[in-house]
């Protein structure tokens, strides 16, 4: 397992908050007896990963959506 933050489940259980705010970088593994068993994520990376929260370039590169629309950019 190639990853930058990793708990054994005693550390998690003692450093909950610096994991929860290194999950907010990047997904953070918690093991058992040196086996990886979960994975903390922030919520915005498990949604993106569901598919249920996408950016509007990746809303627009779905086959299927209606991409013509007209829009009026306001003035200055």
């Amino acid at each position: 397992m190639n990853a930058r933050y990793v708990y054994t489940s005693r550390e998690f259980k003692l450093f909950v908050k610096e994991a929860k705010q290194a999950a907010n970088d990047e997904p953070v593994f918690i093991t058992n007896r040196g086996e990886p068993t979960h994975v903390l994520l922030a919520i915005h990376e498990y949604r993106r990963l569901q598919g249920k929260e996408l950016s509007v370039a990746d809303a627009l590169s779905r086959t299927g959506i209606d991409t013509n629309f007209d829009y009026e950019f306001p003035s200055f």
